[in-house]
Order: structure tokens, then C-alpha cells, then sequence
């Protein structure tokens, strides 16, 4: 007799087999006892614990920061169910499982602990459930991350929403060309895909469009400078005197800052600075700007500065290295994964633009308002948070001249950047005029990197700045 299900009742029990046979109540449950545990299931499906999987970069617990549904409600694959925060990234969970939500294991801002049980689904029993050693969890996805799916061993990049519109439209992922990043499959793919089997005619995709430069008749006007002195305004923040101690745990990106610091401790710091004379730099900037805003792209100072320094780090590549724990072994990056020191909300972050050494200028502005956007919204991905070679602190946009970086672990080399400020300096015929100074303090580990390196690096990166057509021969 094949007992499939067995469902509790007040009294009795009923059997559902391919042979229906009587039992006595109490022979049953002492010669199954075992089985019934296992296998006991509500009349109207099979209730799966969804467990938080592994986040990666030994990340073992997370906060639940929102939740996107709530008991009841009915989910599908790929939708999300929430989003936790990590000491590294905000990271969104979706679901594997078409179903309905039974319970929710955590509160929000409540630490859930990967392995452990986040939500319980109910999955309809009718559709087929698999073994209880194949229900496993999802993996989870980051916000504007894109999970790989391997499908024939052809691995592919795509979100929820585009799979969803994949799955919709019974299309295969394998078989659309991916035009995006890294060959992410966008929506305007699938609609590409689309249109070529059905025959439909899809308007162009608004990213693929070029828009040409107009005359300077028609140039956008720019916004008048501000000239006067901006005096710091303090933040309208309602004050509070309790006349008590308050005291709250380190979480969040706090949490990671202490860990990377901590490990920094162990790091021999030298310090090198300089001054910059950016008044090419700033003139050629104010000539791209309304091209780039044609674009659709804000451009900053900024990308000059990492291509410069990727330009530098070809030449000195231990600069763009890690040493490992037992200072045996150097490891040079193939990747110039120049990070960013953002200060937002949820405190300092530092995210990186990937393969700088085989990216435009332009190329990596428009990364950088990307990972600026998200990073105000607190919205970062790991993989943005990750992988980082080479970091340039900007702390000039908040003000100051000088300043002690700390190298971030497992880096080497880490640069400030000052305030731009006009100054009155000498020209080669000993007259004055003013210059667009700025300066940079650079901090290298010691242990791999003498002075005299550091010093050269900064006087390559400082002539391309100063000079800036001269990046123009080295650009690849």
C-alpha cells in the first residue's frame, strides 16, 4: 500500500493510496509515526521553509531592512520578497516557488541568520512537490545585480523582470544575444528577440540613440556660477535632550567600516603629498560638459582623476596589487577596479568602477552617476561594494585641503583628493596669475611600496592632469 498523504482530523484519519485499506487509529500512528512527520501536509498543499541562502564574502547574518509582502499574499518566481542589508550591500531576496505566503520568520530591522528560515510558503501539492532534499532556497539577488542562470552550460545575466518577460513570452534565455554589460540581457533584447520571430516593428531602444551635438546657436546656455562664498549650513535635525545614555549596536556599513579599519591597523601607512594645477583640466571639463549633458551624463572631475590613475597604475602595477596575510606572496590585479569613497546616510561606502584600464572617459562618468544614484538611495550591490584594486577619496567636495587616508584592505595604495581652490602661483616667466590648485595626499603600504615609487606614480598622475591632451597618446 502506498500511503501519499495523510491528513489529521478530531477523530479519525483519512488515507489517500492507490489501494484504500482500513487501519486501526492507534496501529497507524505507532507503525508511522516516523513518516506522518515528515510528509503531514495541509489539505490544500505543502508548506516549504524558505531559508536566507548564502549571501557570499562570509557574510553569515543580514537585517531585514523592508519587507515586499506580507502573510497572505500570493508570489510568484523571481518576485521579491525582501530586502536585507548586509555589512557589505542591501541585497533583495526573491522567491523560487509559486505559492502563498504562511509566516514571517523576522521583524523588520531584525537580524536574520543565513541557513536559517525566512519565510514559510505553501506550495499547491497538486503541482507536484519535489523531494524534501531538493527543496532548496533561492539565491539571493542584489538590487540592480543580475543573477546567472546556466542553461546548457551557457551561463546568463538578466534581472527577474526580464526573465519574467522571458518566461511570459516562452523565449530562452540561451538564445538572445545579451547587449548590456558584460552581455546582460536587457528588456529591449527580449523585445528584439520578439520582433524578429513575430515580424513586429519595435521602436529603438532610447540607450542605442545618439543624439548629435547641436549648433552653438542652439547649445544649451549654462547655469551662471555661483561666485559668492558658500558658508556651511548645519543639518535641521530635531535635537532631543533625554539626559540619558544611549546605546545602540554597530550595524550596517558601520559594522563593516570597523572590520576594515581594524585590519588597516596592522598596515604601515607611508604618506606622500602634492599640489595639482588643474586650470587645463578645468577649462577642457567646462568645454565637455553640455556635450556630455547631451548625453544624459553628468561630468565631473572625477573621471579624469581615475583615468589618470589607471593610466599611472599600467606603468607601476605594484601599486594595483594585495598582499597576502603571511606577507609571502604579491598578487598584481589584471583589473584597474578603482574605487569611489561615497559618504552617504548609511555612512561610508566605497564602491568601485570595474576595468577602468579598457573604459572611456565618458564611460566612466556614466558609471559613476550610476553607483552615485544608487548609493544615495542605499541601493548598492555587492558586486559594486567588491572586488576594488585602487581607491580615490574625493574628500574635497565636502571641504579641506590635507588629509591621512587609510589603506582599505587587502589594497596597497589609496589617494585623497582636496579641494579645488584659485590661487596666485608663478609661471615659467616669473608672472602671476591664477591657478586652479588642488591637492592630493596619498597613503601606500609600506611593507611593498617604497617612497620613491609612490613619488613617481604621483608625478605621472599629476602630468596627465595638468597636461591633459597628454593622456590622448596613452589612451587604449
Amino acid at each position: 500500500v502506498c500511503i501519499h498523504r495523510v491528513r489529521s482530523c478530531s477523530s479519525i484519519r483519512f488515507i489517500k493510496s492507490k489501494y484504500v485499506c482500513v487501519f486501526d487509529k492507534s496501529t497507524l500512528k505507532f507503525s508511522h509515526q516516523q513518516r506522518l512527520f515528515r510528509t503531514s501536509a495541509v489539505s490544500c498543499g505543502q508548506i516549504v521553509q524558505f531559508k536566507l541562502s548564502d549571501i557570499g564574502e562570509g557574510i553569515t547574518e543580514v537585517t531585514v531592512k523592508e519587507w515586499y509582502i506580507k502573510e497572505g499574499d500570493s508570489v510568484s518566481q523571481f518576485d521579491s520578497i525582501c530586502e536585507v542589508q548586509s555589512d557589505k550591500a542591501s541585497v533583495t531576496i526573491t522567491s523560487r516557488y509559486d505559492g502563498i505566503i504562511r509566516k514571517l520568520h523576522y521583524n523588520l530591522d531584525e537580524i536574520a541568520y543565513v541557513g536559517k528560515p525566512l519565510v514559510d510558503i505553501e506550495i499547491d501539492a497538486s503541482k507536484g512537490l519535489a523531494p524534501e532534499e531538493d527543496v532548496v532556497e533561492t539565491p539571493p539577488m542584489s538590487h540592480e545585480e543580475h543573477t546567472h542562470q546556466e542553461i546548457k552550460g551557457h551561463k546568463t545575466l538578466a534581472t527577474p523582470a526580464v526573465r519574467r518577460l522571458a518566461m511570459e513570452n516562452n523565449i530562452k534565455l540561451s538564445e538572445v544575444v545579451g547587449t548590456g554589460k558584460d552581455n546582460r540581457i536587457l528588456k529591449e533584447d527580449i523585445l528584439n528577440y520578439l520582433a524578429k520571430q513575430t515580424g513586429a516593428i519595435l521602436p529603438p531602444s532610447p540607450k542605442a540613440e545618439i543624439i548629435p551635438p547641436l549648433p552653438k546657436s542652439e547649445t544649451v546656455p549654462a547655469a551662471p556660477k555661483d561666485k559668492a562664498h558658500k558658508v556651511p549650513v548645519p543639518v535641521s535635525r530635531p535635537i532631543v535632550f533625554s539626559g540619558k545614555d544611549k546605546t545602540e549596536p554597530v550595524t550596517g556599513f558601520h559594522k563593516a567600516m570597523v572590520k576594515t579599519m581594524s585590519a588597516a591597523l596592522k598596515i604601515p601607512h607611508f604618506g606622500y603629498c602634492d599640489e595639482i594645477d588643474l586650470t587645463q583640466l578645468v577649462q577642457l571639463r567646462e568645454e565637455l560638459k553640455p556635450l556630455a549633458q547631451i548625453r544624459g551624463i553628468k561630468l565631473s572631475f572625477m573621471p579624469f582623476f581615475i583615468k589618470a590613475a589607471s593610466l599611472g597604475l599600467l606603468q607601476y602595477p605594484i601599486l594595483n596589487a594585495s598582499l597576502d596575510d603571511s606577507c609571502q606572496n604579491v598578487t598584481y590585479k589584471a583589473s584597474h577596479n578603482i574605487g569611489v569613497a561615497m559618504d552617504t546616510e548609511q555612512g561610508l561606502i566605497v564602491p568601485n568602477v570595474k576595468n577602468v584600464q579598457v573604459c572611456s572617459v565618458f564611460d566612466i562618468a556614466s558609471e559613476l552617476n550610476r553607483l552615485q544614484s544608487l548609493g544615495s538611495a542605499g541601493q548598492l550591490g555587492t558586486s559594486d561594494l567588491t572586488g576594488g584594486t585602487f581607491t580615490l577619496s574625493n574628500i574635497g567636495t565636502i571641504g579641506g585641503t590635507y588629509t591621512k587616508p587609510v589603506i582599505l584592505p587587502p589594497e596597497v595604495a589609496i589617494g585623497a583628493l582636496g579641494k579645488i581652490q584659485v590661487l596666485p602661483r608663478f609661471n615659467g616667466k616669473g608672472e602671476v596669475f591664477k591657478a586652479q590648485i588642488m591637492n592630493v595626499s596619498w597613503s601606500a603600504d609600506h611593507r611593498i611600496i617604497d617612497g620613491a615609487t609612490m613619488a613617481r606614480f604621483s608625478n605621472l598622475w599629476k602630468s596627465y592632469l595638468e597636461n591633459p591632451a597628454s593622456m590622448l597618446l596613452d589612451l587604449k
